[in-house]
């Protein structure tokens, strides 16, 4: 007699599905924000990309509903309190909730250390830092006063963990950024909102370009054990355990890497 196989599409779903909730991605129009988008619409999300590039919104929001998904662009400065109260207010206005939070906005510049300027140093802190301390406050207290489950994923980086030359003022945000979600983690546990955050290696993108000349690339790829650089679509695993309220249950304080090996090797 033969056993009926098991109901594997179904058990990824209850895992990894989430359907009837709510996703918030900040610099949803950036390369990798918007592999987090298509991962968590995919998923089943109502999906509110937010950012500055409307045309670039406006096509990744066409390009999840083409695939069945559910979407919007809302455009926002990140760094704009007023912006992303309105997004909240747009939001709750809609009858729905914040149940995962991605902050994925940023910004690098490859100035050597002792020229960088202070409106350079203060730019780069307000978009990769900044941002992240207000959208936390913000939807965090929606998420904590709702008394529902929620995740906050904060975007870090490799820098984060091991710093990199000709990005110093990047790295130093990064790092704080590991470092503010290990304390949300601590402070909003009990309170059912788990806070990770999740640190890419080396996926080129139109911002990165700058910094990998051709020496840094071969000394990137040297010192990756995979040897090649990453795709944006190659994080969505790591995005959809962190946010589902069932898959990543026991996940807060985490800072998941994912560069192919790069911050295992030492010499």
């Amino acid at each position: 007699m033969s056993q009926s196989s098991p109901d594997s599409a179904g058990y990824l779903l209850r895992l990894f599905g989430l359907e009837g909730l709510s996703a918030v991605v900040i610099g949803g129009t950036g390369a990798l924000g918007g592999a987090f988008c298509d991962a968590v619409a995919a998923a089943g999300a109502y999906t509110y990309v937010v950012g500055r590039n409307r045309e670039a919104g406006l096509e990744r929001v066409a390009q999840i509903v083409d695939q069945g998904g559910r979407a919007e662009f809302i455009a926002a400065d990140c760094t704009c309190r007023d912006d992303l109260t309105a997004l909240q207010d747009h939001i709750v206005g809609q009858g729905r909730h914040v149940d995962i939070l991605i902050n994925a906005p940023g910004i690098n510049s490859a100035t050597p250390f002792l020229e960088i300027s202070d409106d350079e140093w203060s730019r780069i802190v307000d978009v990769n830092l900044h941002s992240v301390q207000i959208a936390c406050q913000i939807f965090g207290k929606l998420m904590l006063e709702s008394g529902k489950p929620g995740s906050i994923i904060n975007i870090a980086s490799v820098s984060a963990v091991v710093p990199l030359s000709r990005v110093f003022t990047y790295s130093l945000t990064k790092a704080a950024i590991v470092n503010l979600t290990q304390n949300l983690s601590r402070e909003w546990a009990s309170r059912g909102v788990r806070v990770n955050a999740l640190s890419p290696g080396f996926f080129p993108t139109e911002q990165n370009r700058k910094v990998l000349t051709p020496d840094r690339v071969a000394s990137v790829l040297a010192h990756s054990p995979i040897a090649r650089f990453g795709k944006p679509e190659e994080l969505a695993g790591a995005i959809l355990l962190l946010a589902s309220p069932n898959a990543g249950s026991f996940l807060t304080g985490a800072n998941l890497v994912v560069d192919g090996g790069f911050t295992s090797m030492t010499i």
